[in-house]
């Protein structure tokens, strides 16, 4: 006979009389990664290699808090590594759609920044009074002085060479002309053209000659003219090139100087130096194209990173992976109606901010991404950080952009996501397990054993020490142990889900601070616990009150053929609830057909479908070893509109199926759950506590308690965490468990038979089915034979 499971067997309690302490407050921190050794090695091991490809998956359920484990112990590792440099885009005065990257030591780019800003300022004080000053115009005088000296000079001596010939270099509005000398006059006078016509042929053309001689000379001169102010132009361009570089010369040594050891810092100085010397006319306001603001503008730089606060290595989450988030992004602004940009405008993406330590991303987030994942994927093999839009990456504009130098990576990136996602990605993204190769797997369950329990103490104290909650006392520590294999489904068992833990801290401390308390105790947990089932229940509730009006029919008492009562588990959203459904099966003489009516109708899924030609095969091979099995039988869960999977319902069916063949009522004050295999043996399955609470509620609403039961498998007994009224009821005897281990024992306790008995009866019917179908079969053939002889008869 099978016994019922005494009171102790149903709920494993937490005492907390092993507990050496009376609040959580006097018990020291426990690393949050406790019982997850494992994924302890992997993450030491992947943050410690630095080859490349070794980058981390973490893999875990939402619940483990991912986030937060991971954070923690990913900071407490960066604390002791080197902060990473300073990164910055600097202007490329060659080439200004690639702007040039800069790197720095941590904290000397703001150095930098600042020291580049006060260079600029200082400049645009003093290279205008530079160019306004005494020296400068004197000298400036001085030039163009000269230089009209020599023009001058230049048309002198032709003046006074054409003198000596008697003529005069005459200026007028259009130029120069040359005019005889009148002889009858002063001597200073032309000869009107009268006076030159009346002279002899001879003088006439000596004179036009020596005109045409002093005219090629003084078109000579005259050509020199632009050289002289080309000359004049490279001697004003020298001066003021010799004065820029007197006021830039100071400032930009001393910069120099400051950032010796820093070879691109001493690039982009001399940069800044040959494009003022090269752009001198700006600063006379004398190229309307180009503004001395424009120039300044060019000598800054755009710093991307800025470590100068970091201690260690930087941790950086992600929580929107986007494609622009990852490499970062370059802005425009509008002028003049156009888009346009400039380095200044780039700014730095996660993959920055994280280069030379950490980046935490989430695997949904980056997946669902447009273009993320494969960004992501081309930056590590890569090894660099190219800035560039969505667009740019995969050829779908044209349009001049900038191109900035990639910035080397050196970077561990760490995913963090459900096993699914891993194993789906392990087999349709060949190339993940070349730049994912570490996995650190989280645990779902810790072992619930006296060592482990006081260790879990201490983490209960250390979620709520990090959250600045009120210490728990020792009850309320047992409590939420309790609570924490009820989680587990699992009596030698503790979540690890920390999430589900931290928030039913936060729940207790609000009951604990309504009531005034110092510390958290058990009825506070327990009410957190009986709160949180409150506002989850509305759906149960509905549920088991159509049970209890009627309108789904579930029978609790009599003896009923060939139906019996299943348990299955709802789950909605984080909350499931368990309720009876009605199973009903149908025995006929037939050919050995055993008809899934849900799969029929296609609502049954594989697992229930595998099950009940499992139950075909059982049937068979117990009832009918040697001869054809004679049976036309017939499952179905009645009143299922939703679907139905799963194999916990196997034993039900067959005693239901059993019932019917041997037309023997089943108990219906009985439920019965339990997965069975081909020998007739009872598996483990799934939801037991919500399955057993769920018909327990079915009958204490029907005020039916009393006399009620459950069948479990055996090996579902460690799993049993049951609620507190369900324990009162199996402590009075008024409510059993019986924990079975094959299917006759079910049989007989369901319907009060013994095996041998119940056996006969299905052996009896069976053979009865099978003269059936043998007379069946008779009648067939004799039918046959008749309607040939009247065909020949009739040809």
């Amino acid at each position: 006979m099978v016994e019922p499971l005494a009171p102790e067997q149903v709920y494993r309690a937490c005492s907390g009389e092993g507990f050496d302490f009376e609040a959580t407050s006097e018990l020291e921190p426990l690393d949050l990664l406790y019982g997850h050794d494992r994924a302890r090695d992997a993450l030491n091991f992947g943050t410690a290699i630095r080859s490349d490809g070794f980058n981390l998956y973490v893999l875990g359920d939402p619940g483990h808090g991912r986030h937060e484990l991971v954070a923690q112990f990913l900071e407490a590792r960066a604390r002791k590594e080197a902060s990473p440099g300073d990164w910055a885009y600097r202007y490329n005065f060659d080439e200004p759609s690639r702007p040039f990257h800069l790197a720095l030591p941590a904290g000397l780019g703001r150095q930098l920044h600042t020291d580049l800003g006060q260079l600029v300022d200082e400049l645009k004080t003093a290279i205008p009074a530079l160019f306004e000053s005494e020296e400068y115009q004197n000298r400036l005088q001085e030039m163009n002085q000269a230089m009209g000296d020599r023009q001058r000079d230049a048309i002198e001596a032709i003046r006074r060479e054409a003198r000596e010939q008697d003529i005069l270099l005459v200026s007028t509005p259009n130029g120069f002309t040359f005019a005889p000398v009148d002889d009858k006059a002063d001597g200073d006078s032309m000869m009107s053209p009268e006076a030159f016509r009346a002279l002899p042929r001879e003088d006439r053309e000596r004179i036009e000659g020596t005109v045409d001689i002093l005219q090629r000379k003084l078109t000579q001169a005259i050509r020199q003219m632009p050289l002289l102010a080309r000359e004049l132009r490279h001697q004003v361009d020298a001066l003021n090139a010799e004065m820029l570089q007197t006021a830039i010369g100071a400032p930009l040594a001393e910069l120099e100087e400051r950032y010796r050891e820093q070879a691109g810092v001493l690039a982009h100085l001399q940069a800044c130096r040959e494009a003022m010397l090269s752009h001198v006319n700006v600063f006379l306001a004398e190229s309307p194209e180009v503004s001395p603001e424009a120039v300044f503008s060019r000598f800054q730089i755009n710093l991307l990173v800025d470590n100068s606060d970091c201690t260690g290595a930087p941790v950086i989450y992600q929580d929107l992976p986007s494609h622009q988030h990852l490499v970062g992004r370059t802005e425009h602004h509008v002028h003049n109606g156009t888009l346009v940009t400039d380095f200044s405008l780039i700014r730095a993406g996660a993959l920055h901010r994280a280069n030379g330590g950490y980046l935490l991303i989430d695997v949904r987030g980056v997946l669902t991404q447009p273009g993320a994942w494969e960004t992501l994927k081309r930056v590590l093999r890569a090894g660099e950080i190219r800035t560039e839009s969505l667009e740019q990456a995969y050829g779908l504009i044209s349009t001049v952009s900038l191109e900035p130098e990639p910035i080397p990576l050196d970077v561990k990136v760490v995913l963090l996501g459900e096993r699914l996602f891993y194993y789906l990605l392990c087999e349709h993204d060949p190339e993940f397990l070349e730049l994912f190769k570490v996995q650190a797997d989280l645990e779902d369950e810790l072992a619930r054993d006296p060592a482990n329990q006081a260790l879990y103490a201490r983490m209960i104290g250390t979620l709520a020490r990090n959250a600045g909650l009120l210490p728990l006392g020792r009850d309320g520590v047992a409590a939420v142990i309790e609570r924490a294999s009820r989680l587990a489904d699992d009596q030698r068992k503790l979540t690890a889900r920390q999430r589900e833990l931290r928030d039913l801290l936060l729940e207790a401390q609000h009951w604990a601070s309504e009531s005034g308390a110092s510390v958290i105790g058990r009825e506070h947990v327990e009410q957190a616990v009986t709160q949180q089932l409150w506002r989850a229940s509305r759906l149960r509730e509905r549920s088991h009150e159509m049970i209890h009006r009627g309108t789904v029919m579930i029978d609790t008492a009599g003896s009923v053929v060939g139906q019996v009562n299943g348990l299955s588990v709802l789950t909605l959203g984080d909350f499931a609830f368990g309720q009876p459904s009605r199973i009903t099966a149908t025995a006929r003489p037939g050919g050995g057909q055993l008809v899934d009516i849900e799969r029929e109708a296609r609502m049954g899924g594989r697992i229930h479908s595998k099950a009940v030609l499992i139950i075909g095969r059982y049937l068979a091979n117990r009832y009918a070893p040697d001869v054809p099995l004679s049976l036309s039988a017939s499952l179905v869960f009645e009143q299922s509109y939703g679907g139905v999977e799963g194999d916990s319902a196997s034993v039900a069916e067959i005693c239901a199926l059993v019932s019917a063949i041997a037309r023997v009522g089943l108990d219906q004050s009985f439920a019965v759950t339990g997965s069975v295999n081909q020998r007739g043996e009872v598996q483990a399955v799934g939801g037991v506590n919500e399955k057993i609470e769920g018909f327990f509620d079915v009958c204490r609403a029907r005020g039916e308690v009393s006399g009620h039961a459950v069948l479990l498998p055996a090996s579902n007994v460690e799993h049993l965490m049951l609620k507190g009224e369900v324990r009162e009821a199996v402590a009075d005897g008024r409510f059993r468990i019986y924990p079975i281990r094959h299917v006759d024992e079910a049989l007989t306790l369901l319907t009060g038979t013994d095996g041998a008995e119940l056996e006969r009866l299905v052996a009896e019917r069976l053979a009865l089915f099978a003269a059936a179908v043998k007379a069946a079969r008779a009648d067939d053939d004799s039918d046959q034979e008749y309607s040939q002889e009247d065909d020949e008869h009739e040809r």
